[in-house]
């Protein structure tokens, strides 16, 4: 006899917060689907995404510098587990649905470019509807994954997660809203760790006054900065971080920018890395019969540019680089 866990499991989520998400109470999917006997609804959305061919891609997408040449330095893949955890962490602590958390996590970053925020930059510029990575990251999940109306056909709460953990507007569950502030306590002290690594900043250059009421070292930056979400989130409909908190978490955020973000020496091989980009973008809107035969399809319907983009967009650092290298450079010059 088939015990039916996902019965179980829903029926302990109703010891959670009257704010978290219940799975049982989704908005659901776009087509319906039959449920899963093992899984809840957000479980099967986290396992769909770790399965799915654009998160196995994260591995070889920058986060900050472009080719590094140490295995330390964090990748996009890295920074998405990075924030998977500190958002599971704050979840469980608020005792908010993690599983939706986590897939959320997971999501957020699919739709990222090769080479970075760089990459994001110029494809915005040369694509005639823009780019954002957040709405790529939806489109992925919506149909790239499986090329087809639904897509990974995930539930609304994380969709929703995924498109709205950067930008003005806020997610509509808790969970989602948890992992837009845990991007930013993730990026912020592990790019301080590899710039430091990277020779870029020296740990006394940082702004005293932050490193005071943050922390002196890396794990308690991002221990106090949960701290603060939790001490003042418990048992209320937002997620809220302390008014001190933030003024300092933006300063540093700030300083990073002017520092690293925005440093010529971490920023001396983006206009190559974009340059990249753009002319394999030019290339294959004139020449679509170029592109690999299973994709060339979607042009009739969405249009040559958006496929491209598509394509361009998925690429990891190294393939984008493999292709310019067989499109731009004669044979004998490559080694």
């Amino acid at each position: 006899m088939l015990v039916n866990s996902r019965i179980l499991i829903e029926e302990r989520e109703e010891k959670l917060s009257k704010y978290a998400a219940k799975s049982y109470l989704s908005k659901g999917r776009r087509k319906p689907e039959e449920k899963c006997h093992i899984r809840t609804v957000y479980q099967r959305d986290r396992d769909r995404i770790i399965h799915s061919k654009s998160f196995r891609r994260l591995k070889d997408k920058t986060q900050v510098f472009i080719a590094p040449e140490k295995a330390y330095y964090r990748t996009r893949l890295t920074h998405t587990l990075e924030v998977a955890q500190i958002s599971r962490t704050i979840a469980r602590a608020l005792n908010l649905n993690e599983d939706l958390t986590e897939a959320i996590a997971l999501g957020h970053d699919l739709g990222h470019t090769p080479f970075g925020h760089c990459g994001e930059v110029i494809l915005n510029e040369i694509h005639e509807n823009g780019f954002k990575h957040n709405e790529q990251s939806l489109r992925i999940v919506d149909f790239l994954e499986k090329e087809d109306t639904f897509g990974l056909n995930l539930t609304y709460e994380v969709r929703d997660g995924i498109l709205n953990h950067t930008g003005d507007k806020e997610p509509v569950t808790l969970e989602g809203q948890i992992v837009k502030i845990s991007d930013r306590i993730a990026y912020i002290n592990h790019d301080i760790d590899d710039a430091i690594r990277g020779g870029l900043l020296k740990k006394s250059q940082l702004p005293g006054d932050c490193l005071e009421k943050l922390g002196n070292t890396h794990s308690l930056r991002i221990n106090n900065m949960i701290l603060d979400i939790i001490n003042n989130s418990g048992n209320k409909d937002r997620i809220h971080i302390s008014k001190e908190m933030k003024i300092y978490m933006d300063k540093l955020r700030g300083f990073m920018f002017k520092e690293v973000y925005l440093n010529h020496k971490a920023k001396k091989e983006e206009k190559k890395a974009q340059n990249i980009i753009k002319e394999l973008y030019y290339f294959f809107v004139k020449r679509p019969e170029k592109l690999p035969i299973e994709i060339v399809h979607r042009g009739k319907d969405q249009g040559i540019e958006e496929v491209v983009k598509d394509y361009v967009a998925g690429m990891t650092d190294k393939y984008a680089l493999k292709k310019y290298m067989d499109i731009f450079v004669p044979k004998v010059w490559r080694k």
